[in-house]
């Protein structure tokens, strides 16, 4: 039995973690708690009475067809941008594991897409495939398809979910990597011995033992997909056309800060909380036990 570890001044494992429980309170607790408050309250358009209303707000807001609208938006738009950052990642660290020759200038290429700011990967996506001066809108026309996702639904979702994808796809293949790298080289040489081909080797023996990371990437993505795809959507279509791509993060902004609607906007950050913490539970609850940790 391993001895227990003692820390001989008993203040310093609390002064340790103060900074970062003062973060944590700050940036998310007190404004969760926020948003909680203002949930039960209903404003008077001039902000100057504030009524207790209960769950009238949460009521109303289950109710508006918008609302359901975004629902589905969402859920359309998250397993997708997950499906398509996880897949291409995962093909693309594959790939790079094969590398010998120049494979950290490959690496390094292949990570810094992720420190482009959403709303940065946004422009750079909308004027790619802008109607009017994008090149590859350009290209999609002169092939004879009628390309415009300012006034296209379908094409506007399909532009955001390739822009928010490939920003989260240097995250995930930087993950991808490591686990690659983690799985010991004999067991693949073994399998190769044995007869089993390149594609065999990597669903028996692969990708099974990349279960932990892709578990863990899975949580990270829907998570993003859910809140941190707020800029891209922003700068690429505005929720539009037609409220096509008003995703619920997207709502609880519009709703609060352009719409002024501060109860219903409230309540409505409260339910995308508490609907990303139940989605969260649940893949751990169910998803993870098919996950070995060897």
């Amino acid at each position: 039995m391993s001895a227990r570890v003692t820390f001989p001044n008993k203040i310093l494992p609390y002064a340790l973690i103060l900074p970062q429980l003062v973060i944590v309170g700050i940036f998310f607790y007190w404004p969760a708690s926020q948003a909680l408050y203002q949930s039960v309250l209903r404003e008077d358009p001039f902000g100057l009475r504030t009524t207790f209303v209960g769950l009238a707000n949460f009521r109303h807001v289950l109710t508006q067809p918008s609302y359901i609208n975004s629902l589905q938006t969402t859920a359309v738009f998250s397993i997708a941008v997950a499906f398509i950052a996880m897949s291409v990642a995962l093909l693309l660290a594959v790939m790079a594991d094969k590398v010998i020759k120049g494979k950290g200038f490959y690496r390094t290429m292949m990570i810094w897409p992720y420190a482009v700011a959403p709303a940065i990967a946004g422009m750079v996506w909308l004027f790619m495939f802008n109607p009017t001066m994008g090149t590859f809108a350009y290209m999609l026309r002169s092939a004879g398809y009628a390309w415009d996702p300012l006034l296209k639904g379908d094409q506007a979702m399909i532009l955001i979910i390739a822009a928010a994808a490939w920003k989260q796809i240097s995250y995930n293949f930087l993950f991808f990597v490591a686990g690659l790298q983690a799985i010991p080289k004999t067991l693949i040489e073994a399998a190769a011995i044995d007869g089993a081909g390149e594609t065999k080797r990597f669903w028996t023996i692969v990708f099974p033992l990349l279960a932990p990371t892709t578990f863990f990437l899975l949580v990270i993505n829907t998570t993003y997909a859910f809140f941190d795809t707020f800029g891209i959507i922003h700068a690429v279509t505005g929720g539009g056309p037609g409220k096509a791509t008003e995703t619920l993060v997207y709502k609880v902004y519009h709703d609060g800060f352009v719409n002024l609607i501060l109860g219903d906007s409230a309540a409505q950050s409260v339910i995308l909380m508490v609907m990303v913490i139940a989605l969260t539970a649940i893949q751990f609850r169910y998803v993870e036990k098919k996950v070995h940790y060897g």
